[in-house]
């Protein structure tokens, strides 16, 4: 059983659309809530439901009429309204919890800093392998407020891409099974420290109990807990993955073993990314109990999602390849070691979030003919890949054009941006649409 909603009038902050998913779902249950988003351009017009909306002004002043603050995970703490809603102890809830007391079915969480999409694909299809109803939802599109508005079996299996903005806007969540993938530094400008960061994703385990999972990587919690870092919260059933022998989900050889018996070579994985995608998503539906014939069939189909390491097509024996979602460095140093050394014609650039360029500079220099940075902080990338081949190309469409003119039978023209889009693009979804756009217009 969930815990209760806390008790309402609910103000919802922020209304892109996790926040109009969250009015919609409170409004569905005859329960009071009204709207509020600083800026009049995103409140969604298309709330309905009878919902009043305000917009403008710091949203301070609602806070007399309610007792309970819903908050959308691209709002951060400091906002003035949230501030002054935790300052007052009012109780303040992010949507995927909201989502998460509101829908009763078997839960699974993955968070990290990089390949969550994938995994909680890669989860979804192995549970459609398995004849088994699922919904993926969260930071990977679909907010998990959107369900309770649903019909829904009651064996229906919930895979949630959550992350640290989500994470961080939690008390009680505590998913049936809980997977970390990996953390690296990343969303400094909002977290403002790697130890704050590193916080936020393990709220995904804190409160979860002992018939819970916890899934997570070996070799990182032994490397953290040897210098005294990363210690996993809660009372969840740990399950591991990777290449220590002790694994319950172990790379051995080039071949997935779970507890010695063999899943699939990594070979045969139909996905080109990082194999600890696949070990994850397996891991976590093993320890479900989720036949190992339906892992290996989903593992071996699966061919990716759009916007990671998409293929988008081949020219004149040029690969285009669209890594949008590679929104941080560690994103992109995954996706260039995907290719061949000195093959590579890179877009970087964006957003940067406050983070360090610099690890980028061995795998450029190693991977890539040339680079091309775009975006706001393009100076700063460019600095980072001093002596290195670059242009600073100032747009997408110029990047593409340059690339494009540069490129040559055997190479890959890979947009791996290791920033955020928002400079230039609304999201990492219309940068990558866009990138899609330039180059199909020229076959």
């Amino acid at each position: 059983m969930r815990p209760e909603l806390p008790d309402g009038p609910y103000l919802v902050v922020g209304l892109a659309r996790s926040g109009v998913a969250a009015l919609r779902a409170l409004a569905s249950r005859g329960l009071e809530a009204i709207g509020y988003d600083a800026d009049a351009v995103s409140a969604r017009p298309e709330v309905g439901l009878g919902t009043a909306v305000h917009t403008g002004g710091s949203g301070v002043e609602l806070l007399d009429r309610v007792r309970c603050v819903v908050k959308s995970p691209g709002v951060p703490r400091e906002t003035a309204v949230v501030a002054a809603a935790l300052d007052r102890g009012i109780v303040v809830l992010g949507e995927m919890e909201l989502g998460w007391r509101m829908v009763d079915r078997d839960f699974i969480a993955v968070t990290g800093t990089n390949g969550k999409t994938t995994t909680v694909e890669l989860i979804g299809a192995i549970h459609r392998a398995a004849g088994i109803e699922v919904e993926v939802v969260g930071n990977v599109g679909t907010a998990v407020c959107e369900l309770a508005l649903a019909s829904l079996s009651d064996e229906t299996v919930v895979v949630c891409e959550a992350s640290s903005f989500q994470l961080e806007d939690t008390d009680r969540f505590a998913p049936d099974a809980a997977v970390l993938l990996n953390v690296t530094e990343d969303h400094l400008d909002r977290h403002h420290t790697f130890h704050s960061y590193k916080e936020a994703k393990l709220r995904v385990f804190a409160a979860q109990e002992e018939q819970a999972i916890a899934v997570v990587p070996a070799g990182l919690v032994d490397r953290e807990l040897a210098t005294g870092g990363l210690a996993i919260p809660g009372s969840a059933r740990r399950v591991t993955f990777g290449e220590l022998e002790r694994c319950d989900l172990e790379l051995r050889a080039g071949i997935l073993h779970w507890h010695g018996d063999v899943v699939i070579p990594a070979s045969e994985l139909g996905a080109r990314g990082p194999v600890e995608n696949a070990q994850a998503a397996a891991a976590v539906t093993l320890a479900r109990g989720i036949p190992i014939d339906a892992v290996r069939e989903a593992l071996r189909t699966f061919t990716g999602v759009a916007h990671r390491l998409e293929q988008v097509a081949r020219l004149d024996g040029v690969l285009y390849v669209n890594d949008s979602k590679a929104t941080n460095v560690a994103s992109t140093l995954v996706a260039l070691d995907a290719f061949d050394r000195g093959s590579v014609l890179l877009i970087l650039g964006g957003q940067g979030k406050g983070q360090d360029f610099t690890p980028l500079r061995d795998a450029v220099a190693d991977r890539v003919a040339h680079t091309y940075v775009i975006g706001e902080d393009a100076e700063r990338i460019a600095a980072a890949l001093h002596g290195l081949a670059n242009t600073d190309a100032g747009t997408l469409e110029h990047a593409v054009e340059l690339a494009r003119e540069a490129s040559a039978p055997g190479m890959v023209v890979l947009l791996s941006p290791a920033c955020a889009s928002f400079d230039q693009f609304a999201d990492f979804e219309a940068r990558g649409e866009a990138f899609r756009t330039l180059v199909t217009r020229q076959a």
